[in-house]
C-alpha cells in the first residue's frame, strides 16, 4: 500500500473507485471547482471533502486513486497557447496509456489505455483542445511526474494548498506535438466539435 494519512472513511471511498473508468466517473460527477473565491490547488483529501475540483485538483485526486489501486501517481502537463495548461493522471495497462482527467470541456477527459506512446496519448487531445475563439490551442507535453517526489508535503492529504506541484510542472521541458511550419495552417474547430466540447461547460 501507498503511504497515506487517510482515514478509514476516505480509504472507503477509494476502495469503491475499483478501476480507471471508476475514477472517471468519480471526477465527472464533481461540480467543477470555479475558484469563486480565488485560486485553490486542494489536496485530493480536500477534494473529497469539498466535493469539487478543477483540473489541476482533479489530476491529483485521479492520481492518488491510482495509486491506492497500485499504479505510479503520475501527472502529464499538456501545454498550450492562448488558452490554459491541462494535467493528466496518467496509467498504464498491458503496455499501453490512459489518462483520467477534469475539465471544464467535455473532449478533454478520459481516453482508454490503447495508446502505445505519451505522443499518442497527447496527440489524441489535439483537436479537443481549443479556446473560445476555436483556435487549436495545444502545442507541447511533459514528461511523467511521479508523484512520490512530493510525498513529504504530503500532496494527498495536505489541508493547505499543494501549490509546489503545479509550479513544478511549469519548470520542466516539455516535448513539441507540431513542427512550426504546421501551425500557420491550422483551421478553425469547427462548429459541431465547439459545440460538443462545451456540452456540461460550467461558466464562471
Amino acid at each position: 500500500m501507498p503511504p497515506d494519512d487517510f482515514t478509514a472513511a476516505e480509504r472507503a471511498v477509494f476502495r469503491r473507485l475499483a478501476t480507471p473508468e471508476k475514477i472517471q466517473r468519480f471526477l465527472d460527477e464533481l461540480p467543477y471547482n470555479k475558484e469563486l473565491h480565488g485560486p485553490t490547488c486542494r489536496s485530493p483529501r480536500r477534494v473529497l471533502r469539498d466535493r469539487t475540483a478543477h483540473c489541476m485538483e482533479g489530476a491529483l485526486a485521479g492520481a492518488a486513486a491510482l495509486r491506492m489501486l497500485g499504479h505510479p501517481p503520475l501527472l502529464l502537463d499538456l501545454e498550450a497557447v492562448r488558452d490554459d495548461d491541462h494535467v493528466l493522471a496518467i496509467f498504464r495497462s498491458r503496455g499501453h496509456w490512459g489518462a483520467l482527467a477534469k475539465s471544464n470541456y467535455s473532449g478533454l477527459r478520459y481516453r482508454e489505455p490503447v495508446y502505445r506512446t505519451l505522443r499518442e496519448l497527447a496527440m489524441s487531445y489535439f483537436e479537443h483542445y481549443y479556446n473560445l475563439r476555436k483556435e487549436k490551442t495545444l502545442r507541447r507535453y511533459s514528461r511523467p511526474v511521479n508523484l512520490r517526489r512530493f510525498d513529504s508535503i504530503p500532496w494527498m492529504t495536505a489541508e493547505e494548498d499543494v501549490w509546489a506541484v503545479p509550479e513544478y510542472l511549469t519548470t520542466i521541458a516539455h516535448t513539441p506535438l507540431l513542427a512550426p511550419r504546421l501551425i500557420p495552417r491550422l483551421g478553425r474547430v469547427d462548429d459541431r466539435l465547439f459545440a460538443a466540447g462545451l456540452v456540461g461547460r460550467a461558466s464562471r
